[in-house]
């Protein structure tokens, strides 16, 4: 590691004037940041530790809906009986990522802030757009396994690594800052942003902006939903192709639909245009088969990850069929239903 500074904040007004200069990152879990800084990837000059800012708690809204505290963990989340009744969804997406030691660390807000795992960001002696802006993208024919097939450019085929993010994707949420100039909402669809011609952002905050909270809107999707991940290996991995689907159904048919993939794009892939030609029809594989060919229109392998069209168009199938079912994935027993 370099030298830096430390500081850990006392109250919100530390940390926002704390976090005022360039150079500065915020630290919560530190599940991300600590690993990226001893691999000389983030070179903070200015560490802000938030983890006394009392953002932790995970409360009913007064509206309906449900305040995810930025400092939770992910596993008091996970296992919050608020979300493991209102929000099942989310409660098994948190569930199928990292390990139990990660997510008792690991927190709500960082989740969201997380880095992509893209092996030539990781990797320092290799061109990154991501990292250093305008050296290349060494992925692009390169090894491209865990790469994107959606959203890219020629700058970055980059991933974003999140299973939390995904389920957040699909139920709407909205991510809830605060800076020096006040406090602000921003859609859970704005939040994460397309590589473009300037991947090293990965989001849409502002510089000093933290991150507050999570706020979910009012209980849904309680039956009908599955989160499905396929990976390399069965725990401890980064998905190929996550799918968090979930539906409602009224009379046989469906009458709402949500679905957001994994893997597949620098930011939680989902397609509202799409998902309306599912409302008012049946929940069968032919109608899931043709949603799944909509939501992945424009996919574009590169050679080593190819296979993942293929994959996730079987994965959509499978997760809606799981949902409509009422057979959610579980996360404890891998084998898929």
């Amino acid at each position: 590691m370099i030298p830096f500074d430390y500081v850990r904040a006392a109250s919100m007004d530390d940390a926002l004037q704390a976090g005022a200069e360039p150079g500065v990152r915020f630290l919560a879990g530190g599940t991300n940041l600590i690993d990226l800084m001893k691999e000389m990837v983030e070179r903070p000059r200015r560490v802000v530790d938030l983890g006394r800012l009392g953002l932790d708690q995970i409360e009913p809204l007064a509206e309906g809906g449900l305040r995810l505290g930025a400092l939770a963990a992910n596993a008091d989340t996970a296992y919050h009986p608020d979300v493991e009744r209102g929000y099942p969804l989310l409660a098994s997406a948190i569930l199928a990522g990292a390990s139990p030691q990660l997510r008792n660390a690991a927190t709500n807000g960082g989740n969201l802030n997380q880095r992509t795992r893209c092996l030539y960001f990781y990797d320092v002696a290799t061109p990154c757009n991501k990292r250093e802006p305008g050296s290349g993208c060494g992925a692009i024919g390169g090894v491209t396994r865990n790469n994107a097939i959606l959203g890219t450019s020629e700058a970055c085929i980059a991933t974003h690594p999140s299973d939390m993010c995904v389920a957040l994707a699909a139920l709407d949420a909205t991510v809830q800052v605060v800076s020096s100039g006040g406090a602000r909402s921003i859609a859970f669809s704005d939040y994460h942003r397309l590589p473009g011609d300037q991947p090293e952002k990965d989001n849409t905050l502002q510089p000093g902006e933290i991150v507050t909270s999570i706020d979910l809107p009012a209980e849904q999707f309680r039956d009908n939903y599955s989160y499905l991940k396929l990976r390399d290996r069965l725990s401890y991995a980064f998905a190929l192709v996550s799918v968090a689907a979930a539906l409602s159904l009224k009379d046989g048919r469906i009458s709402d639909a949500r679905v957001a993939l994994g893997g597949v794009a620098h930011k939680p892939w989902r397609r509202r245009d799409a998902e309306q030609t599912l409302i008012g029809g049946e929940a069968t594989p032919e109608a899931f088969a043709a949603f799944a060919k909509r939501l992945l229109e424009g996919a574009v392998g590169h050679g080593g990850n190819d296979f993942k069209i293929e994959l996730a168009e079987r994965a959509i199938v499978r997760a809606l069929t799981q949902a409509a079912n009422g057979t959610p994935q579980s996360q404890s027993h891998k084998k898929i239903a």
